[in-house]
């Protein structure tokens, strides 16, 4: 499969953001069923330049991930990415995946230090493992033949709390160790990316940086996902979901028409790429795209 980091050049040249999206594997057997034979088909109406699928917090999906990631590939021939972390892992585990995906013609690989597995509040580093996501951006490249990317976060990351300058800092350097390409997490503030991309263009960051875009499908949920993640919900969203309620219909409606919206604003000042949340839901991002008049 090709290069991302390739395929985002070509999107350049052309003058077009790529389009992507993500997964997760599911939990039961008919989930994934349904990701593979519904919702993921659906999502190749967009054209996507690539997908990519999670890895459980510690690693708890380690081998599901390599799997989902190698069907999508052979059934779909979409070059999918698979997320890695440096979470309760050794170097030697490490390099067992990359060893893994490699037979299975998986070469693009998003380089993450990851959450605490449920039970752990706080990031601890493994024995002979990587404490920080630098050092599994240099691993990986380390490996060659592989492409990376890395997250970004517009609004800090939330344990940094030294300042988000600090943590855009941090990124920068995974960049210098070899990163192709930034997603970043979800945020519903244009002016947050403006600012951070603004802030690594002018620190030299070159490589392609995507906006992560989530569409609001339930309040309680979306507010559960942003005090996790530490991303702050607009005065707008807030009173519209305060209004709506648990009418999910009608907040869905809405998280449809917000992030159009938002992604059009960000078309229009020159994204590479739109890299959408899916919740392993086809919908919205289809909706997303018509409105945005990009299907394929």
């Amino acid at each position: 499969m090709r290069l991302i980091r390739d395929i985002l050049k070509d999107h350049k040249k052309m003058g077009k953001p790529a389009l992507s999206c993500e997964f997760f594997p599911a939990k039961t057997a008919a989930g994934e069923k349904f990701l593979l034979e519904n919702v993921i088909p659906r999502l190749l109406a967009i054209d996507p330049a690539f997908f990519s699928v999670t890895y459980g917090a510690g690693g708890s999906t380690r081998d599901q991930t390599l799997d989902v990631v190698d069907l999508i590939q052979r059934k779909q021939e979409v070059p999918t990415m698979a997320h890695l972390t440096c979470v309760g892992s050794t170097s030697h585990d490490i390099e067992g995946f990359l060893s893994d995906a490699l037979k299975l013609g998986i070469n693009n690989i998003l380089a993450l230090r990851g959450d605490p597995p449920p039970g752990q509040d706080e990031f601890i580093k493994p024995e002979g493992g990587f404490e920080f996501s630098f050092e599994l951006v240099e691993y990986i490249q380390s490996q060659g033949q592989f492409g990376i990317g890395v997250a970004g976060f517009p609004e800090g990351h939330i344990a940094c709390i030294e300042g988000r300058e600090v943590d855009w800092d941090r990124l920068k350097k995974k960049v210098d160790c070899g990163a192709d390409f930034i997603i970043t997490q979800l945020f519903f503030d244009n002016t947050d990316f403006f600012t951070f991309r603004d802030y690594l263009r002018g620190k030299g960051v070159a490589k392609p940086i995507l906006a992560g875009v989530i569409p609001i499908l339930s309040s309680s949920q979306i507010k559960k996902f942003t005090q996790l993640c530490g991303a702050k919900l607009t005065p707008e969203i807030i009173t519209r979901l305060d209004e709506l309620g648990d009418d999910n219909d009608a907040v869905s409606e809405f998280g449809v028409e917000y992030a159009s919206k938002q992604c059009e604003e960000l078309i229009s000042n020159g994204v590479d790429g739109l890299h959408f949340y899916t919740l392993n839901k086809s919908r919205p991002t289809l909706e997303i795209v018509d409105n945005l008049g990009l299907r394929k």
